[in-house]
């Protein structure tokens, strides 16, 4: 091997465990200043509950309220913000959370990815996170983390998103 082929192979190698770590980085941080306006209409879907019915009634209304604007995130953008038990529906895995006996439905990730696609974006809750010591690495690659849930409901509504909870 030359020296040139010793260097390549070696830059290889070396950034092996540099992959690993990106491919299982935590969700983005965001600040309250990132959360902006970003269609003509802009809603925030709350979700502070853990119970995996209404979570997905929640689900059925976004794809319901995307279907109107013609499934264009251009027209339309939805945000959920979720805290507290509404956590656990953007985790991969629930070991060591305190919802690690419970069975979702894989679907429901499933279903959230679908969302994502369409310009739909989770913003979890640091202090959730924090509070009750949940890995972000857990989180599904397409959330976000904001400083406080119910603090970016706040500023969503604000900055002119109109706020939905289903109850």
């Amino acid at each position: 091997m030359d020296r040139r082929g010793f260097f390549k192979l070696l830059g290889i190698v070396g950034s092996i465990p540099l992959l690993g770590k990106f491919a299982h980085s935590a969700p983005p941080k965001l600040g309250f200043k990132d959360l902006k306006k970003e269609s003509q209409i802009n809603v925030v879907y709350h979700a502070d509950f853990g119970d995996p019915q209404r979570f997905t009634t929640m689900l059925r209304n976004i794809r319901n309220h995307l279907s109107v604007y013609d499934n264009d995130p251009t027209k339309i953008k939805i945000v959920i913000v979720a805290h507290g038990p509404g956590v656990k529906f953007f985790m991969k895995d629930l070991t060591g959370s305190p919802w690690e006996k419970e069975n979702l439905d894989p679907k429901i990730g499933e279903d959230l990815r679908d969302l994502n696609l369409y310009g739909v974006d989770p913003l979890i809750c640091e202090i959730t996170l924090t509070r009750l010591k949940l890995d972000p690495n857990k989180l599904y690659d397409f959330c976000k983390i904001v400083p406080s849930g119910v603090g970016a409901v706040g500023e969503l509504q604000a900055k002119g998103y109109a706020y939905i909870k289903v109850q």
